[in-house]
């Protein structure tokens, strides 16, 4: 899933190697904090947050079978899903 996060996120800045996940699992979730540098922070969250909406539906969809839940952090942000 960090990799899915990572795809998704550098197709989408204009600074992909500023991209940055860090994966921290614990025994019942598992929370992926996604970084960009500060002028690609809009274009990963989108108006409305509808960006953010989409990478936090793509993970969930693609952790569909895995038993711990996942959460979405982006920039300071946090969010579950």
């Amino acid at each position: 899933m960090k990799e899915l996060v990572i795809v998704l996120a550098k197709s989408l800045v204009d600074n992909p190697d500023q991209v940055v996940v860090e994966e921290t699992e614990t025994e019942n979730d598992i929370t992926l904090r996604l970084k960009v540098a500060d002028e690609d922070m809009g274009k990963v969250i989108g108006k409305g947050g509808r960006i953010a909406k989409a990478i936090r539906t793509l993970v969930k969809a693609s952790a569909f079978n895995n038993e711990k839940k996942i959460y979405v952090e982006i920039g300071d942000e946090k969010t579950e899903d």
